[in-house]
C-alpha cells in the first residue's frame, strides 16, 4: 500500500492525517502542541498515525510505504510575533539603511497619542551600506568596487550575526549588484544564511521589499534547523519520503526551497484550511464558499469563488495591534486572501476598559490552556463557555482521550461573572454571543469589500472549534447552508493533501503600455519560467502536468492601486498590448463601474505562476463503506441539555455519533453530532443531511 501523511502544527493542537492513496481512506491524530519543542508533538502524532494503520493491518509498520509527508506550521509567524529569530544584518544602498525605520510614515491610528509602531527586525548597529546604485530603469549608475564589497563583508563578519539580508535600490529591475554582494558574502562567510531581496521579492516598493528580505533572513536559520531536525525525526520513525512544505499561496514546495525562502510559508496552516474548504465545497457541488476555520488560538475566513480562493501579493504580519491594518510588517509574499476574524477556543474573556464583556485577542494556548483542560489555566475562555452551554461532552473530548474539568470551567466563569454581576451560565452565553458576533461582523466587512452577498455562499467549517460555532455565525450572516466535511477537526491537513505544487515569480518593471520594451519583457519572463521550473523539479516526486499563467498588475498612469489581469503563459510581443488594454478596462469596469476614456495605462509588475493540476480530492472515512442511512431511523447515543440560540433557553436535544450515521440520513435540529476531533452543534431548527461521503450539510434557508 501507499500512504501520504499531512501534519499541521497550530497554536493549541498539532493535527495529523494519514491517507491510503489507493482508497482515499483517512485516519486522524491530534495532540496538544508542545510549545518549547513543536517537533515533539509532531513526532507523537506521526507515531499515532503509523500505529493506527499498523493495528488495522494486523501488525507491521507501514512507515516504509509512506510516499510523501506534507507539513505546515506556525513557526515563521510565531518567530516574527515573538521576535525570536536569528541575529540579522542588512546590507543596503548607501544612504538607505534607515528605510525600515522610516517605513511609509503613516500612522495606523491617527488619534492614538501613545501609538506603537512595528519594530524593525534588524538593529541599527547591524545595518551596513555599500556605495552602489541602480537606476529606476535598471541601468547601473554606480558599480560597487571590490574594496567596498570587502569592507562590508568584514563589517558583517565582525558583527557576529547569523543571517544577512541584502536589499539595494531598484534591485527588482536589475539584481546585478545584489548578486555580486551576495556571492562575496557566501564565499567569505559560508556559514551565514543569505537573503537577496531580488530572490525573495523582486517587486517595487523599497520599504516593503526590504522588510520582506529582512523577515526572510530573520527566520531562515531557525526554519532550516527545524526542517533538518524534522527530516531526522521522520527517518527515526522509519519514514524516508520526500518532505513537502505548504506555502501561503495555497500550494506546496520542497523542504529545500522552504528553507531558502521560508517567508513564503508564513500562512501555511490557514492556507490548508481554505484549500480543504474549497475542495469539500466542490466535491459537494458548491463552487462559491465561505471557508471558516476556527482552531484553539485563532479563526480565519476566506471567500472562495468559482472553486478558487483569491491570492494577494502583500501580506501584513506581526501586528502591534492585532486587528489594526498598518500596525504590522508588510511582506511581499503571495498569500491566500484571508482575514483573521476573531478568537479561537482558547481565547480568554475579560472586561474591557468600558466595563463590557469582550473576548481575546490573548489566548490560553496549549499551556496552560482553557480552565477546563485542568492544566492550571484560570481565565474563562471560549472553550469553557462552550462546555458550560452543553456544546461539548466533558467525557468525549478528543474522543475520550482527554477529559474536561467542568467544575474548573464553572469556577473560571463564576470568577468573571462576579465582576459583571452575572451567573456563570449567563457569562457563558455572553462569551458565546460576543465571539460569534465579532466573527460575523468581521466577515460582513470582508464579504462587502469583495462586493459579494453572503446569501450566495455555502459556509464550509473546519478546525476543532469551527463546527461548534459555524451554524450560529452563518445564521447571523444569513448564509443559507453550512457544510461540515469529514475530519473537519483536522481540516488543514486535508487541505495539505489536496494542495497542488505551486511556484510564483515576479518582476517589477513599471512602464507605460505604449512604451514597453517587449524584447526585454519576453526574455525576462522566459528566465523567470526557467528558474521556476527548476524549483518545481525539486518538489515533484513524479511527472505531473503544470499549468502556467502570466499575471500582469496594471493601473492608469497616476494611480496608486493596481488591478491584475491573467493570461495563459506564452511568448509576448507588441500585439499583446491590445489584449492587456482590453482585459484591464474590462476588469476596471467590473470593479469600479466604469473606465477612464482618456486614461493611459501602465504595467507595474509581471508575475508567473506555475501549478500542478488541482482536481477534486475525495477522501473516504473508514466507515463510509457501510450501509446507507436511507429509510433507517438513527438512534441518538444520548440526550443533553444545550443552549438553543433560536429559543434563547436550554433544552434537551439528541446527541448522535456522527460517523454512525450513513449517507442519506436526514435529521432535524436542534441536535449535536459528536466526533473525536470536533463537535457539530446545531442550536436552531434546521434540516441536517448526511451526504454520501459522510459530509454533513445544514440547510438554514437564510433564516436570520
Amino acid at each position: 500500500m501507499n500512504y501520504r501523511i499531512a501534519i499541521d502544527i497550530g497554536g493549541t493542537f498539532t493535527d495529523g492525517v494519514i491517507e491510503n492513496v489507493g482508497s482515499g481512506e483517512v485516519r486522524l491524530a491530534k495532540r496538544l502542541t508542545t510549545q518549547t519543542d513543536p517537533g515533539q508533538a509532531l513526532a507523537e502524532v506521526v507515531d499515532d498515525l503509523i500505529g493506527a494503520v499498523s493495528r488495522l493491518n494486523g501488525g507491521g509498520s507501514p512507515a516504509g510505504a509512506v510516499s510523501e509527508v506534507v507539513h505546515g506550521s506556525t513557526l515563521v509567524t510565531n518567530a516574527l510575533i515573538e521576535r525570536k529569530g536569528a541575529r540579522t544584518a542588512l546590507v543596503a544602498t548607501e544612504g538607505t539603511a534607515d528605510i525600515i525605520d522610516i517605513g511609509r510614515e503613516v500612522r495606523y491610528d491617527l488619534y492614538d497619542l501613545d501609538i506603537e509602531m512595528p519594530k524593525p527586525l534588524v538593529a541599527r548597529e547591524h545595518r551596513f551600506e555599500l556605495a552602489e546604485r541602480i537606476g529606476a530603469d535598471g541601468v547601473v549608475l554606480v558599480a560597487p568596487d571590490e574594496a567596498g564589497i570587502a569592507a562590508v563583508v568584514e563589517q558583517v563578519r565582525q558583527s557576529g550575526v547569523q543571517s544577512v539580508a541584502v536589499s539595494f535600490l531598484h534591485a527588482c529591475v536589475n539584481p546585478e549588484n545584489e548578486i555580486r554582494m551576495g556571492d562575496a558574502l557566501r564565499r567569505a562567510l559560508p556559514e551565514l544564511a543569505i537573503s537577496l531581496s531580488s530572490r525573495v521579492a523582486r517587486e517595487i516598493r523599497e520599504y516593503e521589499r526590504t522588510t520582506t528580505a529582512t523577515a526572510n533572513a530573520f527566520v531562515q536559520p531557525i526554519v532550516a534547523k527545524y526542517l533538518h531536525e524534522l527530516s531526522a525525526r521522520l527517518r527515526q520513525a522509519g519514514i524516508d519520503a520526500p518532505l513537502r512544505i505548504m506555502v501561503s499561496s495555497g500550494g506546496s514546495t520542497s523542504a529545500e526551497i522552504a528553507a531558502e525562502v521560508p517567508i513564503t510559508t508564513l500562512e501555511s496552516g490557514p492556507a490548508g484550511g481554505v484549500l480543504s474548504a474549497a475542495n469539500a465545497g466542490r466535491a459537494a457541488g458548491f463552487d462559491d464558499v465561505l471557508a471558516f476555520d476556527m482552531g484553539g488560538t485563532t479563526a480565519k475566513l476566506c471567500t472562495v469563488m468559482g472553486g478558487k480562493p483569491s491570492v494577494v501579493h502583500c501580506f501584513e504580519a506581526a501586528r502591534v495591534r492585532r486587528f489594526k491594518k498598518g500596525s504590522g510588517l508588510p511582506l511581499l509574499v503571495a498569500s491566500i486572501d484571508l482575514i483573521e476574524i476573531g478568537a479561537g477556543g482558547g481565547s480568554i474573556a475579560r472586561i474591557s476598559d468600558l466595563g463590557l464583556l469582550t473576548v481575546g485577542p490573548d489566548s490560553a494556548g496549549a499551556d496552560p490552556g482553557p480552565a477546563c483542560y485542568g492544566r492550571g489555566g484560570e481565565g474563562a475562555t471560549v472553550t469553557d463557555a462552550d462546555l458550560m452551554l452543553g456544546y461539548l461532552n466533558a467525557d468525549f473530548f478528543l474522543g475520550g482521550r482527554m477529559a474536561l474539568d467542568a467544575s474548573a470551567a464553572r469556577t473560571a466563569l463564576r470568577r468573571l461573572g462576579e465582576r459583571l454581576s452575572l451567573a456563570p451560565h449567563e457569562v457563558a452565553r455572553g462569551i458565546f454571543n460576543v465571539v460569534n458576533e465579532a466573527m460575523a461582523g468581521a466577515a460582513r466587512v470582508h464579504i462587502a469589500e469583495k462586493a459579494q452577498d453572503p446569501r450566495r455562499f455555502t459556509m464550509v467549517a473546519t478546525g476543532g472549534a469551527g463546527p461548534v460555532h459555524a451554524v450560529e455565525i452563518a445564521r447571523k450572516l444569513r448564509v443559507p447552508r453550512v457544510l461540515f466535511p469529514i475530519a473537519a477537526g483536522t481540516g488543514s491537513c486535508l487541505g495539505f493533501l489536496a494542495a497542488p505544487l505551486r511556484v510564483d515569480r515576479s518582476w517589477s518593471r513599471p512602464a507605460r503600455l505604449d512604451a514597453i520594451d517587449w524584447r526585454e519583457v519576453d526574455a525576462t519572463l522566459t528566465d523567470l519560467k526557467r528558474d521556476a521550473e527548476q524549483e518545481l523539479k525539486t518538489a515533484l516526486t513524479r511527472p505531473a502536468d503544470v499549468t502556467w499563467q502570466i499575471l500582469v498588475e496594471m493601473r492608469y498612469v497616476g494611480q496608486g492601486a493596481n488591478l491584475t489581469v491573467s493570461f495563459p503563459l506564452r511568448s509576448v510581443g507588441p500585439s499583446f498590448a491590445s489584449e492587456l488594454d482590453a482585459a484591464f478596462r474590462k476588469a476596471y469596469e467590473i470593479n469600479y463601474g466604469g473606465v477612464l476614456p482618456a486614461g493611459s495605462l501602465e504595467v507595474v509588475t509581471w508575475r508567473i505562476v506555475g501549478a500542478t493540476q488541482q482536481d477534486i480530492k475525495r477522501f473516504v472515512w473508514p466507515s463510509a463503506s457501510g450501509a446507507s442511512g436511507e429509510n433507517i431511523t438513527p438512534k441518538p447515543k444520548a440526550y443533553r441539555a444545550i443552549f438553543c440560540t433560536q429559543a434563547g433557553s436550554m433544552a434537551e436535544v439528541p446527541v448522535y455519533d456522527r460517523y454512525a450515521l450513513g449517507g442519506g440520513t436526514r435529521l432535524r435540529g436542534p441536535l449535536v453530532l459528536e466526533e473525536s476531533e470536533s463537535t457539530i452543534v446545531v442550536p436552531v431548527e434546521a434540516d441536517v443531511d448526511v451526504l454520501g461521503d459522510l459530509s454533513v450539510l445544514i440547510q438554514l434557508g437564510g433564516e436570520g
